[in-house]
């Protein structure tokens, strides 16, 4: 007999970091070197990105980011919460379900850059200087729908069919079946696929101001940067929009801790050599 132990989630992401950070290293000083007689290089080290972070302060970082927080934020809200009401639908209305998940599955397919220029010339983008781009918030929101209705369905699906049998008995519908029943079952799942969301709606909002008419944002201020060919600082940004995606994909994985108690729970056992 032998223990059987694995490892925390906090190590394994520290090794994780360690190791791309390593990599990030390894080709700044060997594949992507300054050409001879210039002193620009397309892949900073870490240790430059950092200083010029330090430098620079995070006051003039936060002003851009503020912008396509909100608006992944509006679209993450958005987005998910369609999302939900259509797969709840489903549960209500089972026939609905191949067109339910054909409507997903085409969301997904659909190529980013020609539905950006369509909402660009339908929803336009920031009215005011300082609004929150539509189709930012638009591109956010349909990042994250595909994901949110096939988990939402495939937790629903999860509840115990001997626990819906007696909700039936006792004279309950299809609504008490869902209240009662299948939101607990699909909790986990469902939680699940709002965590993977979250950088998805990040991403979502960035392309979105690629697009968008928008005088701030991470995506503008990207463009600006690689125009401007300061490498560093576009990394900087690339550095700074992985951690938030990190916080907010953390953020979530926490409460799905303390809702679903019951999942997130970790035992140790043995197994047999």
């Amino acid at each position: 007999m032998r223990s059987a132990t694995r490892m925390p989630g906090w190590l394994a992401g520290l090794i994780g970091a360690a190791v791309l950070i390593a990599a990030w290293w390894l080709l700044s000083v060997t594949a992507f070197t300054p050409a001879e007689g210039t002193t620009f290089t397309p892949v900073p080290t870490p240790w430059a990105v950092l200083e010029t972070l330090w430098n620079d302060g995070l006051a003039p970082y936060w002003s851009v980011f503020q912008v396509t927080i909100g608006e992944a934020l509006t679209g993450y809200v958005w987005g998910n919460a369609i999302a939900l009401l259509l797969a709840s639908t489903v549960l209500l209305l089972p026939r609905l379900e191949p067109v339910i998940m054909q409507v997903a599955v085409v969301s997904y397919c659909l190529p980013v850059v020609a539905v950006g220029g369509l909402a660009i010339v339908i929803l336009g983008g920031a009215k005011r200087p300082g609004d929150l781009s539509a189709t930012a918030i638009f591109l956010a929101a349909l990042a994250v729908f595909f994901t949110t209705v096939v988990g939402a369905l495939l937790g629903f699906k999860a509840a115990d069919r001997a626990t819906l049998d007696v909700v039936r008995v006792y004279g309950g519908s299809r609504f008490t079946q869902l209240r009662k029943v299948r939101l607990i079952a699909a909790a986990p799942a469902i939680l699940n696929a709002l965590q993977i969301a979250v950088p998805s709606a990040f991403l979502g909002a960035i392309l979105g101001e690629y697009m968008g008419a928008i005088d701030r944002g991470v995506g503008i201020t990207l463009i600006k940067l690689q125009g401007d060919l300061d490498s560093t600082r576009v990394w900087a940004v690339f550095l700074l929009s992985a951690v938030v995606a990190l916080i907010g994909y953390g953020i979530v994985g926490l409460i799905s801790r303390l809702v679903t108690p019951w999942v997130s729970g970790r035992t140790t056992g043995t197994v047999s050599a």
